[in-house]
């Protein structure tokens, strides 16, 4: 595979769906007081250039290796893109099954503070794994199905592996809830497929490439659409005290603050026009490419991507989306896979792992190289708004900072324990256990100095 393939976006996507098929995933394995487990499915299409001839729809269908080979998909015009879901409405109001759990861990996405539509639960489609399903692709198959419509199990997909398990726990790690594992799927064909989302869910395919220029902005240059970093508050209080205690909730946001996640800003295309809304399949374009079905397309027959320059309406928060928490986390596990493995040279003089570019290090994590062992976990630890919360968990830290830096070496040394360890298992246990403590320390002088004031007060008045 030559360079110039491996610097677009398609030949990093290459890269990285060719190493998840050949990497054995970890496997997390149930215990047996908490055997719920659940799964979704990270969906991934190739959209041809409107310029690019009628493919016929009888094609045999190529394999992996193949696939990438095609004339379509290599094209410089073609794009890549990625599927997420917007969940509306209230948690009773979606979709049964799906993984937003209230009070969700600190890697979860529950918890913004205020009705902000662009902090709103941007996921992957997906739930929980019911008693008959096979196992966890099934599961994530079936929750596609039920949740948009879309049928994994056609000939135009093919999954191609999965990446490593991940616990989902209660706040502050106290309690697992379940066991996720994410699986990743491939559209082998260029022709538009019909969904059918459940009430209160919306489709959206992003563009891998806004993604990518976020975390490896050298590989794709300077583009029309480049990733921005943010970051989401989550209200601690909600996350840390039960669902109806208003007056502990404000005694809560009042001593600890909020947090912050990293978040990466996506400026929202129009909503998926399906063919089920517009006509028959037969209607769309004989080229049947996955063009969006803008206003523009439907009312003068203008593909999206010829609209012109000052026509394009600039975006506004109400455009955009943020992707942050558990569904980022994941995203970074599949563009992690697009980072050239570290020569043995590299390995051993020591030098630099080769690792995405994240603008932010965890609370305590200064100085260590988690963007390259696990990139996601440096997306689900928060930093809080007081700076000596912070201050306290940078000191209750050590252990969890040790654990990063054997990580780290036994990548170096080959990983040969890499995958037999649940490193990121223990990484998050050491980060909870270490906010725990700092939560305490901060909680207990808050309230000496409270009591402090009070007594100096009361001296005073009788003085």
């Amino acid at each position: 595979m030559s360079q110039e393939k491996k610097n677009t976006v398609v030949g990093l996507l290459s890269r990285a769906l060719h190493r998840i098929r050949a990497t054995p995933p970890r496997i997390i394995a149930s215990p047996a007081t908490q055997p719920r487990r659940a799964a979704v499915a990270i969906v991934i299409r190739v959209v041809p250039s409107s310029a690019a001839p009628p493919i016929p729809s009888d094609e045999p269908l190529p394999t992996l290796g193949q696939f990438f080979d095609l004339d379509w998909v290599k094209d410089p015009a073609a794009r890549t893109e990625l599927l997420f879901l917007r969940r509306d409405g209230s948690p009773s109001d979606v979709v049964p099954g799906h993984i937003n759990t209230p009070k969700t861990s600190l890697a979860g996405d529950t918890g913004t503070r205020g009705k902000n539509k662009a902090e709103e639960h941007l996921a992957f489609p997906g739930g929980r794994m019911e008693e008959g399903d096979e196992g966890g692709l099934y599961t994530a198959m079936r929750q596609t199905w039920e949740e948009i419509g879309l049928d994994l199990a056609e000939r135009d997909f093919t999954c191609i592996g999965q990446l490593d398990d991940r616990e989902i726990t209660t706040s502050l790690g106290k309690r697992l809830l379940m066991i996720l594992s994410p699986f990743v799927f491939l559209q082998l064909t260029p022709h538009a497929l019909s969904t059918d989302p459940a009430d209160g869910t919306t489709i959206h395919w992003m563009p891998l490439e806004t993604l990518i220029s976020a975390v490896l902005p050298e590989q794709v240059g300077q583009k029309n659409s480049r990733g921005r970093w943010s970051t989401v508050t989550a209200d601690a209080a909600s996350r840390l005290t039960p669902r109806h205690a208003a007056i502990l909730k404000i005694l809560v946001r009042v001593l600890i603050g909020s947090m912050q996640f990293p978040a990466i800003v996506l400026d929202l295309p129009d909503p998926e026009v399906h063919p089920s809304n517009v006509g028959s399949p037969e209607l769309l374009p004989s080229s049947a490419s996955y063009h969006a079905l803008t206003q523009d397309v439907l009312e003068k027959g203008i593909p999206s991507d010829k609209v012109a320059p000052g026509q394009r309406k600039k975006p506004s928060k109400r455009d955009q989306l943020k992707l942050w928490g558990l569904s980022l986390g994941m995203t970074l596990d599949l563009m992690a896979n697009m980072v050239p493995e570290p020569s043995h040279t590299q390995q051993a003089a020591g030098q630099p792992l080769p690792s995405l570019q994240l603008p932010f290090h965890p609370v305590g994590g200064e100085g260590m190289r988690i963007d390259a062992v696990a990139p996601s976990l440096a997306s689900v630890f928060p930093r809080f708004s007081y700076p000596d919360v912070n201050f306290w968990i940078w000191v209750f830290g050590k252990r969890y900072r040790e654990v990063v830096r054997g990580w780290e070496a036994s990548i170096r040394e080959g990983g040969s324990n890499d995958r037999r360890l649940n490193w990121a298992g223990t990484v998050l246990n050491n980060f909870y256990a270490a906010v725990r403590k700092a939560l305490i320390v901060v909680i207990v002088l808050r309230a000496i100095g409270v009591l402090c004031g009070l007594v100096f007060a009361g001296w005073w008045l009788l003085a």
